[in-house]
């Protein structure tokens, strides 16, 4: 945060918070060429540690257009995309995200997943995280129907050779939330 002294001494935060906004169904088309950049962006490096490409990203994307009950939480700074936050109803999502829950007796129809969160380096620390959270745990709430909300987290072993020494897992804020891991 930068602080400016015009001439005659007002001081003016030249700070921008990201707006927060809510997108689903066909009003995120115009959002999945940034949203898949970034998602590349971010999936590069620890913990995901992931080399996706845009035609993958934006046919995965693509998902949540078409799904009337999914939201994309966009954090925008001046209509650029900074962050984003996926979720939609668990029985939307592939076979290999169900079949965990379903073989340790959740009925899908009432979880509601959280997907992934990213957020570009120099916005992190600031609380954005968090209004993720709260902005799909509100969506599933308005939906109805959903006895818990997951999602799904990359675990990498402390000693891993690319983890970075500043790295610091998430982990309070969603136990914060009062999600708790489950293998």
């Amino acid at each position: 945060m930068k602080d400016v002294v015009t001439p005659d001494s007002v001081v003016i935060n030249l700070a921008v918070k990201p707006v927060i906004k809510s997108v689903s169904g066909p009003a995120l088309i115009d959002y999945i060429p940034a949203l898949a950049r970034l998602r590349i962006e971010i999936f590069r490096d620890f913990p995901y540690l992931y080399d996706g490409t845009l035609e993958y990203e934006e046919k995965y994307l693509r998902t949540y257009s078409e799904c009337p009950e999914a939201v994309i939480v966009l954090a925008l700074d001046n209509d650029r995309v900074v962050g984003a936050s996926t979720a939609i109803p668990m029985r939307y999502e592939t076979d290999a995200f169900k079949r965990p829950l379903q073989e340790n007796g959740y009925d899908i129809d009432r979880v509601f997943y959280c997907g992934e969160s990213v957020l570009q380096k120099d916005y992190r620390g600031k609380g954005l995280g968090w209004r993720f959270f709260e902005a799909r745990e509100a969506h599933a709430q308005t939906l109805g129907g959903f006895d818990y909300s997951c999602f799904c987290a990359v675990d990498r072993p402390v000693d891993h050779p690319r983890r970075p020494a500043d790295y610091t897992p998430l982990d309070s804020l969603w136990q914060k939330r009062g999600y708790a891991k489950h293998p």
